[in-house]
């Protein structure tokens, strides 16, 4: 298998240290749950989305919505790999979420970096357990994961790190961090890649926009980080679940994660991995514990188990 390499710039167009997501309200009221607030810049107010969805891409959305009847019939994890497997092939293109300085809310069912794929599948599963799927619930559900606390209020408010993305969506409900209960040993890291690479982010050169990424750097010195070594992938592999959602954990400084995906399972058992490749596309590593070694830097991975809010 080809070995992956990464740059900074790289890191930066897979959308690797700026995440994006959120829920309908109706799908997360119950599990509401405050985590602390970060500093906002003070020009920045609680904003209607601007939504950039591209056409074709919205059509597509509509022909799977019609699809619910059969693919509510799946279990949730099921689900999560049959959706995931419909986007193989689409072409990966990096800094998707990066090309306006305005923070948008951007949609793709065709073009996608690592964690707007993760973002993506998570959402359209979530759309089809409601009682009337729709693409306003879509939109929301992307919305829900991408920002903190569900809230779109410009640039710092996206969940960048992904460490912090698991956490938010955590308190919320919409995810499980199960690295912990798989053995995950703690990952000793200041993630602070944002801050130290202040000229690789072009949002970064707003003054307010960089004091509240160092407001949220300063917070995550407190979240507890673990990772599951690359020697012990093979032992838990039993204990994953199709749709249970990878991170490639790093030994860059200042960052947690280089790459995500979503498990797959293999005819023969095996966990494979699906994910938009900066190689080029959508498409499945047949061997998930092969695949991170293979990746530069990586030292093994954290695991999140998405949530069906409706069971």
């Amino acid at each position: 298998m080809k070995r992956t390499s990464f740059k900074i710039g790289q890191l930066v167009l897979m959308g690797l240290v700026t995440l994006s997501f959120d829920l309908p309200v109706a799908l997360v009221r119950s599990h509401r749950l405050r985590s602390q607030p970060i500093p906002q810049p003070s020009t920045s107010q609680p904003q209607t989305a601007t939504v950039q969805f591209p056409p074709a891409d919205q059509n597509q959305l509509t022909q799977l919505l019609q699809q619910a009847p059969q693919l509510q019939q799946q279990a949730w994890p099921q689900l999560l790999q049959t959706l995931a497997a419909k986007f193989e092939g689409a072409t990966y293109k990096g800094g998707l979420l990066d090309q306006s300085l305005k923070e948008e809310l951007v949609l793709s069912l065709s073009q996608f970096d690592c964690v707007l794929f993760v973002e993506t599948v998570l959402a359209i599963a979530r759309t089809l357990t409601v009682e009337e799927p729709s693409p306003q619930v879509f939109s929301d559900a992307v919305q829900a994961q991408r920002y903190r606390q569900g809230q779109l209020q410009g640039y710092c408010s996206r969940l960048h790190y992904f460490s912090d993305w698991i956490a938010d969506n955590q308190r919320r409900g919409l995810v499980e961090n199960i690295t912990p209960a798989l053995g995950g040993i703690p990952l000793n890291k200041t993630l602070n890649f944002m801050s130290q690479h202040r000229q690789s982010y072009p949002q970064l050169q707003s003054k307010a926009n960089w004091q509240c990424i160092q407001a949220v750097e300063t917070r995550l010195q407190s979240l507890p980080l673990h990772y599951i070594p690359q020697a012990q992938i093979r032992g838990i592999e039993a204990s994953l679940q199709p749709g249970d959602i990878i991170a490639v954990a790093t030994a860059v400084p200042g960052l947690d994660v280089t790459h995500t995906g979503l498990v797959y399972q293999m005819s023969h058992q095996a966990k494979g991995l699906i994910h938009a490749s900066p190689g080029g596309s959508v498409r499945i590593a047949p061997d998930l514990a092969t695949y991170v070694a293979n990746v530069d830097q990586s030292i093994g991975i954290i695991v999140a188990r998405p949530q069906n809010l409706q069971q």
